[in-house]
């Protein structure tokens, strides 16, 4: 739980960054986010607002999974794998589908995934005493 919850607030930094950097909006991923919930013609406001759950529920629930199916060993190098093909399924198929998340720059939302999965398996596996 606490590996998904980091990795849901930190996660979102590459495509901010390159938002910011490249002059875009950089709530535009929130907003594309809450569109899954309250869809496409809501008010921005109401599409902020709605990201949050959205994204949190979808982070808790790809962690939970990577968290279980990532070996012992190099869960760091295999969470940014996971990571990656959890962006292609999300962005592939679901985001295909949805106008606002099919408009979103591909790289810097795969570069979100890797993050994503590099810090879930950074944060989570096998303690050691």
């Amino acid at each position: 739980m606490k590996a998904g919850l980091v990795a849901a607030v930190v996660s979102g930094v590459p495509s901010t960054a390159y938002a910011l950097a490249t002059g875009r909006d950089p709530l535009e991923a929130t907003k594309a986010a809450g569109t899954l919930l309250v869809g496409e013609r809501a008010p921005v406001l109401l599409q902020v607002a709605a990201a949050a759950p959205v994204h949190l529920a979808i982070s808790l629930g790809w962690a939970a999974v990577l968290e279980r199916a990532l070996p012992r060993e190099r869960r760091v190098s295999w969470g940014v794998g996971g990571g990656l093909a959890i962006a292609a399924l999300d962005l592939g198929v679901v985001g295909r589908r949805r106008p606002a998340i099919r408009a979103l720059p591909l790289l810097p939302q795969f570069a979100d995934h890797a993050l994503f999965g590099a810090v879930v398996g950074a944060l989570s596996g096998p303690r050691r005493s």
